[in-house]
């Protein structure tokens, strides 16, 4: 009875110090004691002492990082709404089922906005894979660019292959002569991200070791045959070249040496030159614009919209149905400067001697 008797006080006065080394570290961290989740301090009696009213300053930081949670969370229900929106149209469940002219009114990949999905681009690639078109760059050709040439080729690549992964009917990619330590290597892999997991072939060799050369097309804007039509059994060859000093024929020179196919783009057959202050016409296009062609007509079978979509104003040609909007505004300067130059003969005439 007596030993129990002392080991009352000893465990009361273990208890009374164990809560006030407590209190100070809270005291010293600047935290209530509600704060650090505990509902009161103990006494030494064992008992529980309610715990401290919040202070204003603290009520009003909880206020504030309550406002912040829910802001996230209604953010996160928004996003998540939006991919479930932007999922359906691409699937042609959604509003813009509308507009589709295909059996059960899904949207054509054309007319689609914004990304295709990664699941049925794949799909879409590895189909053309194993069923063609192919569409090989050679860049081989290109052996005396320049760095910057070689950068504004690889940007090329880079917008070649994302508008063939948006296509309705892509053809399969190949870059041929594509090896390592070359300056169009390196840039590829610097300027691209993920260009190491771009689905499509790359390879050292050429294209005479890939493909026979009766399949093989070279188009360049040189030569004197014009594309008809695509052909998936062809294997069309782009010369993967940004040619700032205007080598011309050189693409044509490479293809007749190697006794290969070649073909130009129906650019004179389908368009009119249009007239500029610089007077100045050119069917070189970049390697992109020329595949936003190929891609466009695979599609649709309609030249006037393929060279619509790759051959910008800039270069000189317009379809007919716009060179009248392109020619009335320079026949109206030119008729502004006569009536202003008549104007002036006329004013001299009436000066007197």
């Amino acid at each position: 009875m007596e030993a129990g008797l002392a080991a009352g006080p000893e465990a009361a006065s273990e208890a009374e110090a164990e809560a006030a080394v407590a209190a100070e570290a809270l005291r010293l961290l600047r935290i209530e004691p509600s704060a650090a989740g505990d509902p009161g301090v103990g006494r030494a009696d064992g008992s529980v002492r309610a715990a401290a009213p919040r202070s204003r300053n603290a009520q009003r930081k909880r206020r504030r990082w309550q406002r912040v949670l829910a802001a996230r969370r209604q953010k996160r229900r928004q996003e998540r709404q939006r991919r479930r929106a932007r999922r359906a149209a691409a699937d042609g469940d959604g509003p813009g089922a509308a507009l589709g002219g295909g059996p059960a009114g899904t949207v054509p990949p054309s007319l689609r906005c914004g990304r295709v999905p990664a699941a049925l681009a794949t799909e879409r690639l590895l189909e053309a894979r194993a069923a063609g078109p192919r569409l090989c760059v050679d860049l081989g050709v290109g052996g005396s660019m320049t760095e910057k040439e070689s950068g504004r080729l690889a940007s090329q690549i880079r917008r070649l292959y994302g508008a063939n992964r948006r296509a309705a009917r892509p053809f399969w990619l190949c870059l041929t002569e594509f090896a390592a330590g070359t300056p169009i290597y390196e840039q590829c892999f610097r300027m691209n991200d993920g260009f190491a997991g771009y689905l499509m072939d790359t390879t050292p060799e050429s294209y005479l070791d890939l493909f026979p050369l009766e399949a093989i097309v070279y188009l360049t804007p040189d030569s004197e045959n014009v594309l008809e039509d695509i052909d998936p059994d062809k294997v069309y060859v782009l010369g993967g070249l940004v040619d700032e000093s205007i080598r011309k024929q050189l693409t044509l020179r490479r293809a007749r040496e190697q006794c290969l196919q070649t073909a130009r783009l129906p650019i004179r057959e389908y368009m009119v030159k249009a007239p500029n202050s610089r007077n100045y016409h050119s069917e070189t296009l970049a390697i992109n614009q020329v595949f936003d062609v190929l891609s466009t007509y695979y599609e649709t079978r309609s030249w006037p919209a393929a060279l619509r979509a790759g051959v910008s104003s800039g270069k000189g040609y317009v379809l007919p149905d716009t060179a009248e909007q392109v020619e009335t505004p320079q026949c109206a300067t030119a008729a502004r400067e006569n009536s202003l130059f008549c104007g002036e003969e006329l004013h001299r005439q009436e000066a007197p001697a």
